[in-house]
């Protein structure tokens, strides 16, 4: 039976792969703690990671700190130089309208 993590990720792949039809997912960083390893998401470019942890779900934007976010779904890295993080712990929500949003403009600052 899948826990909500695994129903959170299942979503939240949905919502990026629907945001730009040349969104690619691989999974990388594969390892003995973590065998399933990294779903990652890139189009031109690194667009985000998600990780699961044992309280949260977190999407982790490789240039989020150049990406408007007006809905405010950033709630973690904030202070990191150049990512942004979204973490989504057990019950909480999540916007799936602005994360698609937030998706297109990270595609296309990518494309530049």
């Amino acid at each position: 039976m899948a826990d909500w993590r695994e129903d959170l990720v299942d979503r939240v792949r949905s919502l990026i792969s629907s945001a730009d039809p040349d969104i690619v997912e691989e999974v990388k960083w594969r390892k003995a703690s973590n065998p399933d390893g990294v779903p990652t998401f890139s189009c031109d470019g690194l667009i985000c990671t998600v990780e699961t942890y044992k309280d949260k779900v977190k999407l982790t934007f490789a240039k989020g700190a150049s990406l408007d976010d007006p809905s405010g779904l950033f709630n973690a890295s904030m202070d990191a130089g150049t990512r942004r993080a979204i973490d989504v712990p057990e019950g909480g929500d999540l916007d799936g309208d602005a994360l698609v949003e937030l998706v297109r403009e990270a595609v296309a600052l990518n494309r530049g």
